[in-house]
């Protein structure tokens, strides 16, 4: 074998130490901060997270699962992150906290056909049937202060039992109707922000899975400081507060 050769086969054998690294980043459907167009996970948080991977100079595979699918993988799988969680005492010490990604007023959301229901307090809404997203921050808040909920799977489906009468409340932030409704090919004006919920004012996250590579935790904080700095950053917290 002469250098030429050598040097090939070591170029080639050294090859995966030169690539950039491919973290696994796990999310739910939740237009506008994570949507699908032409197959392609996208929207305003989603573009955060791609330029704090560039910016650490590495690569992030993005899925789209119902939140409780997302958040198990999260939790149990090497070298995996999550988008947009928001972080609470009970879930602090299961991930790492990378950066602040979104900012949620969250809310009950009626059909607007539904005259009937008036909410006046957050008290007034226990008299109703409300879809909350299984392992979701709201539904946690509301079983304990004795709300009647059914679990889904996602957002999706929520919306989908609004609509079919069989429930009588979703949780949604009110900025967020209108890009839902586009999401589901529905009419936004069927859906009316019925009243904002003050425990469920929350900013979301991205995280990560507690064994996930240390170096890698690292690099993504440094390089959400520099992303956080920027009009892009700015923008996208504006735009969902």
């Amino acid at each position: 074998m002469n250098r030429f050769q050598l040097f090939i086969l070591i170029f080639f054998l050294s090859w995966p130490a030169f690539s950039t690294p491919t973290l696994t980043v796990v999310t739910e459907l939740s237009p506008p901060n994570q949507t699908l167009i032409n197959n392609q996970v996208t929207g305003d948080s989603t573009e955060l997270v791609k330029a704090i991977f560039a910016k650490a100079n590495l690569q992030a595979n993005i899925e789209l699962y119902p939140w409780a699918r997302a958040y198990n993988m999260a939790l149990k799988k090497p070298n995996t992150l999550i988008f947009s969680m928001a972080k609470t005492p009970e879930r602090e010490a299961l991930f790492h906290w990378i950066g602040e990604i979104a900012t949620y007023q969250m809310g009950f959301v009626k059909l607007s056909s539904r005259s009937d229901i008036n909410i006046t307090s957050n008290e007034q809404a226990k008299q109703y049937k409300i879809a909350v997203q299984r392992h979701d921050l709201a539904a946690q808040r509301l079983t304990e202060r004795g709300y009647v909920v059914v679990y889904t799977s996602d957002i999706t489906k929520s919306y989908q039992l609004l609509m079919a009468g069989k429930v009588d409340l979703i949780i949604d932030d009110k900025n967020y109707i209108s890009a839902m409704a586009e999401q589901l090919a529905l009419d936004e004006a069927r859906f009316s922000f019925a009243y904002a919920i003050d425990f469920l004012t929350m900013k979301g996250y991205l995280a990560a899975s507690l064994n996930t590579q240390p170096s890698y935790i690292k690099a993504l904080k440094q390089a959400f400081v520099e992303v956080s700095k920027t009009t892009q950053y700015q923008n996208v917290m504006m735009t969902t507060n």
